[in-house]
């Protein structure tokens, strides 16, 4: 199994992130459920994002098997979510829905919130040459 990071593994992130992000980004559900949920719900969301990726990481990506490479298992959790997040973050400016400079708070619950579901289509575009 190969598992080094490389640019496709990249673009894989970045597709499968925005394949999923797009017709959320332009959701004006998705931004008021931003704007309204409170920072604990927050915070769980992002929990549940990260357990779902390393989930699905362990179980496909790595086949259950990551004793002796915990760190590289660590790293491609980390790399997705912040990929992701920053391809979220691109589209919700791009679409003028990420007011970052009046509202920065606002802009990190958009971002979170949109970035469940497309790190989830992230990881899983960038799993499916891994088996």
């Amino acid at each position: 199994m190969n598992l080094r990071f490389n640019l496709e593994d990249i673009s894989q992130l970045i597709i499968g992130a925005f394949a999923l992000c797009v017709p959320i980004c332009f959701s004006q559900e998705a931004w008021n459920i931003a704007e309204t949920l409170p920072e604990l719900n927050l915070i769980l969301l992002a929990i549940l994002t990260i357990f779902f990726l390393s989930f699905y990481v362990y179980g496909s990506i790595f086949q259950s098997n990551i004793k002796s490479r915990f760190l590289v298992f660590l790293f491609r959790i980390i790399i997705a979510y912040l990929i992701t997040m920053l391809v979220v973050a691109l589209t919700l400016f791009a679409l003028h829905k990420l007011p970052i400079f009046t509202d920065i708070l606002l802009s990190i619950k958009r971002v979170i919130v949109i970035s469940m579901p497309a790190s989830i289509g992230a990881i899983i575009v960038d799993g499916l040459d891994k088996e």
